[in-house]
């Protein structure tokens, strides 16, 4: 299982990059990759948290007759949120694992608390070294505070930003497909049934001022 340990340690190293690891992490890796423990295909992709196909015998009542079976650990696939990368993971999880993330307070603070000789999977420790990293570059950025007034500045240019961009998509939608004047009263907001209701008020208003006219001159 030597070699195995040792392929394991190559993948990781070429996920994360030798570069990107943080100081101690690759000696830490070293020691806590699973040289002599027999961890199924599987446990690549997912997070189980020691949880793992287990081997015994089945024991008849009668006889004490034994054939062997196994036990499965209870392996759900669930969407977990992590705030160091802003989006949803979709991971193999186990319940236990599950319940460790809750106590834990999150996925990204379950894989920082995780001790690496505890991590047995390759899924588990490449997550955890990535993290660790992205952690340590965070805290070496400047936090800078704004006031409300540049706040302010700031979602105005944003607000900007976006209608210059929608702009820019309506027009280049006009020069590929060539829209004709009716399409662009429809992309303003103004329809043909306004129009028509225009044009009938009109038309309205006229009749009637005739028929004032006319009854002026009757009388």
């Amino acid at each position: 299982m030597a070699f195995r340990g040792k392929e394991m340690m190559k993948k990781m190293i070429k996920k994360v990059g030798e570069n990107n690891l943080a100081p101690g992490v690759k000696e830490q890796l070293k020691k806590c990759i699973p040289d002599s423990k027999v961890v199924m295909n599987r446990a690549k992709r997912g997070l189980y948290a020691g949880r793992h196909i287990q081997f015994g015998n089945l024991i008849s009542e009668d006889g004490g007759n034994k054939s062997r079976r196994s036990w499965k650990p209870n392996v759900q696939e669930k969407r977990l949120f992590s705030y160091i990368l802003d989006r949803h993971i979709r991971v193999k999880v186990t319940t236990h694992a599950l319940r460790c993330i809750d106590k834990a307070g999150g996925v990204d603070e379950y894989l920082l608390k995780t001790p690496y000789h505890k991590m047995d999977t390759e899924m588990g420790l490449y997550w955890k070294a990535k993290i660790e990293k992205m952690y340590e570059e965070l805290g070496q950025r400047e936090v800078v505070f704004f006031s409300p007034e540049d706040e302010a500045k700031f979602e105005q240019g944003f607000k900007d930003l976006k209608l210059a961009e929608r702009e820019a998509r309506r027009d280049a939608r006009r020069q590929m497909y060539g829209w004709s004047g009716k399409q662009e009263e429809i992309e303003d907001g103004r329809t043909s049934q306004d129009s028509y209701d225009e044009t009938a008020n009109a038309g309205d208003d006229s009749s009637d001022g005739d028929l004032h006219k006319q009854w002026v001159a009757n009388s």
